[in-house]
């Protein structure tokens, strides 16, 4: 344990002695700062020299604090009197640099926005306080746990409860900019949004009960798709499953506006199909695909990977033995399906229909491009902000709307699974196999999955014929030129010249998706195993805030980030950091749902066991836990990493000229007509997140819940019959 704590005051050290206090322009892993023509200024000095020569007193009270908790792990060798002293040292410490970055008036040529230094120095008094609760007997006195928690919170408030926070205060704003509580009742009930026009004859409803007849039945419709294809990927043995299981996720590799677009190719009122069912029948090209129909298909294909990536780590892991018992005591393989192994999947169930839910909710494309007349509150909050509006307490007040609904979807998920017990994988030897799937079901799981494969892949067929074709409708002639214009590239005797526009953005694309995505996995899953496994104060709110970012929509969320993060002592309005940690904490509830998922179904004994054998809780994890938890762990990799690329709402507000990324890159090309270059763009993109969903499932692996199945087994007792005979 002193060691332990001992590292961490060695780092408190660092960050006050080593590291710049303020933040540098060119960013702290330039190193710039190291230079002696800049170490010793103002902008570049770390507390030691901010204090020391440029006379900012408050940083002296740092280096006393970390000196008495020091002090005190060397001569207070009582727990309880060493964990009050940390408490109260790690609390004066975090107020002292709050104090430092709000509470001191910024004089003349004092930077303001806090670096590296601040930051770790704040990360060490976060720990330092959770250290003596540990050792005051919180979390079982288990330093890692309450590190975990203190900083995962501390990361919550910071990147979501703050800036989500601060855009939602301005609907209780009014016109002059005060606060006033009666402004926000005309922005959230008025009758555009509440109003039920559609039932008496009108033309459309309000948008709040636009926008939750589409989630529920987005949500519906891509839990039961899910469902299927995670049975049929891992209850059957057909030669083409893995295939299968790549086409699942085709759709969510793909910018959800160039879905969009491809449908309007296809089933549009001069779309392909569209006019040979005319050509056929004789019927009148429609535009039903403008409205809710198209808005829902859209988000059928693009969130049914997602409940797929949720359910399948569920449907792995339901115990063979528990199956088998069934069997064994007369049931068949239909009421066993139906009374054992789908309500053990009701976790998987209930976190892939709120993850939809709250997804389509907060999606911002599909809308946009296929919603016609029909209005939805993500595209109102755009529009209030971006329109002739401009108005962002009234999008602040649909914000509230949005938030009222993700929480009563999360309350009623809640209350559906209850306290019951969903542990299927305990350190018990396991049997084999599965149960085989009744016969008529997978006729019927066929039967729909089937058509809907092949209904992706013509849809996917039309956007990549749309990147190969001069100009769609007008001159169908093939061309590459298209492709070269975004990805040209030449050689001569100075070396290779990438001259194609697309390559800017998206080799800053890939960059920040590659920092993003494992830092988004190691949140969500730390996350999800603190919820799961352990008691702590303010674990609703914990877990409430981890889905706050993914239920504002993506809109609001970037214009929180823009506000919040402009200036004062957190500035990152501009840089590569900002979109990192936006993709971060918009993607963490995807694995963190998937997590909690799976942790359901791991049973307590196995971490019990290892922490008796003298295992450290993070060895417990790295060695216990991850390996069980890889389908879920894979998900969460793939998903952040697709986000990162794909994601448009949010990243519109906070790309900048030194850090476009691929998305908003492709919207440019759209609005100025450039169709080709950007249907094959985004061709590029989804041959990308195809060769990294494979890496990831090469490299994270599948974890081995059995020893053997039948057929190994089967296999085995033929070879011993054999080798006895001989």
């Amino acid at each position: 344990m002193k060691k332990t704590l001992s590292i961490w005051l060695a780092l408190g050290a660092i960050a006050l002695i080593g590291l710049p206090w303020y933040q540098q322009d060119s960013g702290v892993f330039a190193l710039h700062w190291l230079s002696p023509r800049l170490f010793a200024t103002k902008a570049a000095a770390p507390a030691l020299l901010q204090a020391w020569y440029f006379g900012i007193a408050p940083l002296w009270v740092l280096f006393g604090l970390l000196a008495l908790a020091a002090l005190g792990v060397g001569l207070i060798a009582s727990r309880r009197r060493l964990g009050t002293l940390w408490i109260a040292a790690g609390a004066a410490g975090l107020a002292t640099i709050v104090w430092l970055a709000w509470g001191i008036p910024a004089q003349t040529g004092t930077p303001t926005g806090l670096g590296a230094g601040a930051l770790l120095a704040t990360t060490v008094f976060i720990v330092i306080t959770t250290s003596g609760a540990a050792l005051l007997g919180a979390c079982r006195g288990d330093l890692f746990v309450t590190a975990a928690i203190g900083i995962v919170a501390a990361l919550i408030g910071m990147f979501v409860f703050w800036p989500v926070g601060s855009i939602l205060l301005d609907a209780f704003g009014d016109s002059d900019g005060h606060f006033a509580l009666a402004a926000v009742l005309p922005r959230v009930a008025s009758r555009s949004v509440w109003g039920l026009a559609c039932l008496a004859g009108g033309r459309t409803c309000g948008v709040a009960w636009n926008t939750l007849a589409l989630a529920l039945a987005s949500a519906t419709g891509s839990t039961l798709l899910g469902i299927v294809f995670a049975l049929l990927v891992t209850r059957t043995s057909a030669r083409w499953v893995k295939m299968l299981r790549s086409l699942s996720v085709l759709p969510i590799i793909t910018p959800p506006f160039v879905l969009g677009l491809a449908l309007i190719l296809l089933l549009g009122r001069n779309g392909i199909l569209t006019m040979l069912i005319a050509d056929v029948f004789g019927v009148m090209p429609g535009r039903w695909l403008y409205g809710l129909p198209g808005v829902w298909l859209s988000q059928l294909l693009a969130f049914t990977p997602i409940a797929f990536m949720t359910l399948i780590g569920v449907v792995e892991g339901v115990g063979p033995s528990l199956e088998e018992a069934s069997q064994t005591l007369g049931a068949s393989r239909w009421q066993t399906f139906a009374t054992v192994s789908l309500p053990l999947m009701r976790p998987g169930l209930a976190n892939a229909f709120l993850l939809c839910f709250i997804e389509s909710m907060a999606d911002f494309g599909n809308p946009i491009v296929l919603g016609g007349n029909f209005h939805v509150l993500s595209t109102e909050i755009y529009f209030s902000v971006v329109g002739a509006q401009n108005d962002p307490g009234r999008a602040a007040g649909l914000g509230l709307v949005l938030l009222a609904f993700a929480l009563g979807a999360f309350m009623l998920q809640n209350l559906w699974l209850g306290r019951k017990s969903y542990v299927t994988v305990s350190g018990k030897a396991d049997s084999g196999a599965h149960a085989p799937l009744d016969h008529r079901l997978q006729i019927g799981l066929w039967c729909v999955a089937v058509p809907w494969y092949a209904f992706t892949l013509v849809v996917y067929g039309m956007m990549l014929l749309g990147g190969f074709v001069k100009i769609w409708g007008v001159d169908n002639s093939l061309t590459l030129a298209h492709y070269l214009d975004a990805f040209g590239v030449s050689s001569d005797a100075t070396g290779l010249h990438w001259h194609g526009q697309a390559w800017p953005s998206f080799f800053t694309t890939l960059t920040i998706a590659a920092i993003a995505t494992p830092l988004t996995s190691l949140v969500g899953m730390l996350a999800a195993w603190l919820l799961i496994r352990q008691r702590f104060a303010g674990k609703r709110l914990f877990e409430f805030g981890t889905l706050l970012s993914f239920a504002i929509p993506g809109t609001v969320i970037g214009i929180a980030y823009l506000l919040t993060f402009n200036s004062g002592p957190v500035e990152l309005t501009g840089t590569a950091a900002i979109l990192v940690l936006c993709f971060v904490f918009r993607n963490m509830p995807m694995g963190l749902r998937s997590g909690i998922a799976a942790m359901r179904q791991l049973d307590a004994s196995l971490d019990e066991a290892s922490i008796m054998l003298r295992a450290s809780s993070f060895t417990t994890i790295r060695r216990v836990i991850l390996p069980l938890l890889r389908p879920a762990l894979a998900s969460a990799l793939v998903y952040s990493f697709v986000r990162s690329i794909t994601s448009v709402s949010a990243v519109i507000f906070l790309v900048s000229a030194n850090y476009d990324m691929a998305t908003s890159y492709i919207i440019g090309l759209v609005s100025n007509g450039n169709y080709g270059t950007a249907i094959a763009y985004a061709s590029v993109l989804v041959v990308v997140m195809l060769m990294m969903i494979l890496l990831t499932q090469r490299f994270v692996g599948t974890r081995r819940l059995r020893a053997h199945t039948r057929v190994q087994v089967a296999g085995k007792r033929r070879a011993a019959l054999k080798e006895k005979t001989i």
